[in-house]
């Protein structure tokens, strides 16, 4: 891919907020490459249906994962002889595993560039991030699983939450020290309808 060169940079994803104030700037370092992908959020992957197809893992295909350690390689291939193409830098940054070769994993991230990672550095803890679509705004996170219900916090876009159950249509996360329901369609990092426990 002609996008995808080794160099570094950091993406800031935002900041979880009271709905009153703001609690402050919450760095969290991304991967290296270019700017996140803007649009509607089918652009964002080519998945937007729950997983049909079995790997030789016998997992899903696809499936989300997270990253396991703050520091990964994506490789341009499925080997360490490849070149690292870019490095992430994030611990628990959702990634969409779409095919297996032995023990390594080809993976797309939300800005949709695609490369090879190593089974051992991902993780089946399930997290999201919070509508990367739509960068500088906020979104609500419920006391429960309906628009009407109480407001807990406001979750900036690009925020990574650790998604404790999905119900379809709502799913309860932990962002930023708050705990709450956010709608699913605004996570990437859980598809549409996906029922998570």
């Amino acid at each position: 891919m002609a996008r995808i060169q080794t160099r570094t940079k950091s993406i800031i994803f935002g900041v979880a907020c009271l709905a009153a104030a703001a609690i402050g700037a919450w760095p969290l370092f991304g991967k290296s490459g270019d700017s996140l992908a803007r649009g509607n959020p089918g652009e964002m992957t080519a998945s937007i249906t729950a997983p049909k197809n079995l790997g030789p893992s016998g997992l899903p295909l696809p499936r989300f994962v997270s990253l396991k350690a703050e520091k990964v390689n994506v490789r341009r291939g499925p080997n360490s002889d490849y070149p690292v193409s870019w490095v992430f830098q994030r611990k628990g940054l959702p990634v969409e595993i779409i095919a297996e070769s032995e023990n390594w994993r080809r993976i797309r991230d939300s800005e949709g560039a695609e490369g090879w990672i190593l089974q051992n550095m991902l993780s089946g803890k399930r997290t999201a991030m919070v509508a990367p679509w739509r960068q500088n705004e906020v979104m609500p996170l419920h006391a429960g699983p309906r628009r009407d219900s109480g407001l807990v916090a406001k979750v900036s876009a690009g925020v990574v939450a650790e998604i404790s159950e999905c119900g379809q249509e709502w799913c309860e996360v932990s962002a930023g020290g708050y705990d709450g329901f956010i709608e699913q369609s605004n996570l990437w990092g859980v598809y549409p309808g996906e029922t998570v426990d």
